[in-house]
């Protein structure tokens, strides 16, 4: 989890947010298109979609593949606890008692706006087409610096 807090950076400026490092652009709100991306390449791998859905009040929404042995997300591949500590213990930092709720959600809703709303009004995913340009070409050039997934 990255969170983006410099006196010019600004979440709602379309060409601020392009600009960012891939690594940091699929960990500040482009996560999701990462994982649609990886289902998409990796489509015979058995996985699950999983979003940490922070409680209500707290910022830290995430999106990751879990593949049981191991996550995957903006780092690579991760032990699936170590990927969670990460995102609790940096959440913490800035947000003392944050907590959140790991909650599967259907690979359908990780590229469709409306149908992340209406799987749970607090998922707000922006389509591909949604960002300054395309962010799909740009997620599946991101997971060309991965091996395919363990096992």
């Amino acid at each position: 989890m990255y969170v983006v807090r410099t006196p010019r950076y600004r979440k709602s400026d379309p060409a601020m947010r392009w600009a960012l490092p891939d690594r940091v652009f699929f960990a500040c709100g482009a996560c999701h298109i990462l994982a649609h991306a990886f289902l998409e390449r990796h489509e015979s791998v058995r996985v699950r979609v999983v979003w940490i859905r922070p409680d209500t009040g707290f910022a830290g929404h995430h999106v990751f593949v879990d593949g049981g042995a191991w996550t995957f997300d903006y780092h690579g591949f991760v032990r699936p606890g170590a990927l969670l500590i990460h995102h609790e213990t940096r959440a913490r930092q800035r947000c003392p008692g944050w907590d959140a709720d790991l909650i599967e959600i259907p690979p359908a809703v990780l590229t469709s706006e409306a149908g992340s709303r209406a799987f749970d009004p607090a998922l707000r995913l922006r389509e591909p087409g949604q960002f300054l340009h395309d962010a799909l070409p740009r997620a599946r050039r991101f997971l060309d610096r991965f091996p395919a997934p363990p096992g």
